[in-house]
């Protein structure tokens, strides 16, 4: 069968100015030795380079698991779900691809065995194979590569066609089991593209042993020569180690691998992620990749400066913010990796030391106070000498009770708190029961036959079945006060784009109950029945939401909520109150009888007043009175994270 991806063919511009044609490229990132190199990273990082030479990327990755995606994984397991705009439930790697190149994924940018073969089942039911026996090869193998160039396809950038790179990870390791089938796709892919259009990173460890004291390069060599058995020669070997490579110990890796000394890279440990990118510059693997993939004369010299900046800028930073993290799963960072990011992109943005203590959720609870007395007085301490809190989303019962503790102990003593969809939940459970004096309200996800049901079922969803029946993806949420704290924060926005991942929700028949008491729904959905943002007015900080708003923050272009609550255990609230940015107009309009212009928030396309100084007037519109500005980019040409 011939490639498709042989004749679709894009124009780009070469450094004389003239339009050229090139064939889509692929970049392959493979792992060796060990899980847990940090493949996601660096295929992440070599997007950043290939768009820091003025090339359009995309991304895709490859997860040999059964599951059809990552919807119904435990996080203690897995890390956290990261979930797209068009409701995909996908691996955090994604989350990584998304903030490193600022672009916007779809669910059919993560392949997973479980999706392949659901696929090709479907073939086989209706009769596409016209009776012939389905197997691995050629069938199997043939999904692969037509679902890898159909993705490639798919813009990701808000720009028109297809990119000009395509940046695959394959999860796991060389040798597991359950990628033989993607590793023998990707081989033949590899000669069907053709010379110049495909490329083969190979990750792989490079570890010190104490006794001997030496870079040893013998599990690297094995885990190339593996590669090599399966019909995939590495073009590059990034070699994660300690310390930079010696060079006797490349051209040993040389050698045995074959592969130039020229082509093999150290991914060392650096203080921040943000320093790969710049590590792969310095090494020049830009100059190994554009020579492989025949980009002379199209690629540009990387222009990496503001990214440098940032990285640095985090290094120095001085004066910490301490935030209390209350969740379930604090044994496991990466279980909340898309909230720590948010959080390090707003503390960086407010020139603060992100310090974050986790507080296990359950250890704030009465029964742990019986149970173990010091682990429960070290979780009040953690939590009492926090500058904010923030309340995660997550499901089950367990530590629930314990949050609904920390969201009381921030309401009573004016300590900024966030609460995301389940943070947000325990908020009006807790103000139900202190406010209203309802001591058993309760969630109907914890309590089924409470008599008091402040957090109900949602009515779409199912009980029976657990992947993708929840609210997911992007939704809209209007703003129902147009001067409430949010609205500002969100640049006094009429309505803003947020991601949802979630099967309950406040209950309708009990808001004006709220309302009256102080608990301000200050944003709602275009039906108005559902509640997205819950604030107290009298509170210097204190905001609860539906919806996920870390999944869309990147360092340049924090999250504002995240912003707001950084800023606020800061002491510096009030100044970015005072100077909002102002976000790029819409045109749609809400559709629920209101007549007026709304404007709206991507998360992604600021604009700033020209002359630095901004209106903090609200208006019943939710419209600001600004001049048009410069683009966030044209502001600070930061490449995103």
């Amino acid at each position: 069968m011939v490639s498709r991806a042989l004749f679709l063919l894009r124009s780009s511009v070469d450094s004389c100015g003239f339009f050229v044609e090139i064939a889509m490229k692929y970049v392959l990132v493979t792992g060796g030795v060990v899980s847990g190199l940090g493949k996601g990273v660096t295929a992440s990082s070599i997007g950043v380079l290939l768009k820091a030479c003025g090339l359009r990327v995309t991304s895709i990755k490859i997860d040999p698991y059964l599951n059809t995606d990552a919807g119904t994984m435990s996080p203690f397991e897995h890390g956290e779900v990261f979930v797209l705009d068009d409701g995909g439930e996908v691996d955090l790697d994604l989350g990584n691809y998304e903030r490193f190149l600022d672009i916007k994924l779809t669910r059919d940018n993560n392949i997973t065995t479980g999706k392949i073969y659901q696929f090709v089942i479907n073939k086989e039911r209706k009769g596409d194979y016209l009776g012939a026996t389905v197997q691995v090869v050629p069938h199997i193998t043939d999904a692969i590569q037509e679902w890898i160039e159909r993705a490639a396809m798919i813009p990701v950038d808000g720009k028109e066609g297809p990119a000009d790179i395509c940046v695959i990870e394959l999860g796991g390791t060389i040798g597991d089991i359950e990628s033989m089938p993607f590793i023998e796709a990707l081989g033949q892919f590899s000669y069907r593209v053709g010379p110049g259009n495909f490329c083969l990173v190979h990750v792989s460890l490079v570890p010190v042993l104490n006794v001997v004291g030496e870079q040893k390069t013998k599990p690297t060599q094995h885990s190339v020569r593996g590669l090599r058995g399966l019909g995939l020669i590495p073009n590059i070997l990034a070699c994660r180690s300690a310390k930079p490579l010696e060079e006797n110990v490349k051209e040993k890796l040389s050698q045995f691998c074959h592969v130039p000394v020229s082509n093999i890279v150290t991914l060392h440990d650096v203080t921040n992620i943000w320093h790969i990118p710049l590590l792969l510059k310095k090494q020049k693997t830009h100059e190994a990749l554009i020579e492989l993939l025949q980009l002379q004369g199209i690629a540009k010299q990387p222009w990496l400066d503001d990214w440098t900046r940032r990285a640095e800028i985090c290094d120095t930073l001085q004066d910490p913010v301490r935030i209390a993290m209350v969740g379930k799963y604090t044994g496991l960072s990466d279980s909340y990796l898309s909230v720590l990011k948010a959080l390090l992109h707003a503390s960086v943005d407010c020139q603060r030391k992100l310090v974050v203590d986790w507080v296990a959720s359950a250890d704030l609870e009465e029964t742990r106070e019986k149970e173990a007395p010091e682990v429960h007085k070290k979780a009040w301490d953690l939590l009492k000498a926090a500058d904010g809190i923030l309340v995660p989303g997550g499901f089950g019962d367990r530590g629930v009770e314990g949050k609904i503790l920390a969201a009381k102990y921030a309401r009573e003593n004016k300590v900024p708190y966030l609460g995301i969809c389940l943070g947000m939940q325990i908020v009006v459970v807790e103000f139900a029961r202190s406010i209203l004096n309802l001591p058993y309200a309760n969630s109907t996800e914890f309590v089924p036959d409470t008599t008091t049901p402040c957090i109900i079922f949602m009515p779409e969803g199912s009980k029976t079945h657990m992947g993708g029946t929840m609210r997911l993806g992007s939704r809209r949420t209007y703003f129902e006060a147009p001067c409430c704290k949010a609205a500002k924060l969100y640049g006094n926005a009429n309505f803003v784009d947020e991601r949802h991942r979630h099967r309950y929700e406040v209950n309708p028949d009990m808001v004006p109950e709220f309302e009256k008491a102080g608990l301000a729904f200050v944003g709602k959905d275009e039906t108005g029945k559902r509640m997205e943002i819950i604030e107290l007015p009298d509170h210097p900080y204190f905001i609860g939401v539906q919806f996920h708003p870390e999944f869309k923050s990147r360092p340049g272009k924090p999250s504002p909520l995240f912003l707001g609550l950084i800023a606020a255990s800061s002491g510096q609230l009030g100044t970015f109150l005072k100077d909002p940015v102002h976000y790029e107009l819409r045109t749609p309009r809400r559709p629920i009888n209101d007549p007026l212009t709304s404007k709206s928030y991507q998360n992604g396309n600021l604009k700033k007043l020209t002359d630095g100084s901004a209106n903090g007037n609200c208006h019943a519109n939710g419209n600001d009175n600004g001049a048009q500005a410069d683009s966030w980019a044209q502001r600070s040409h930061y490449l995103q994270l």
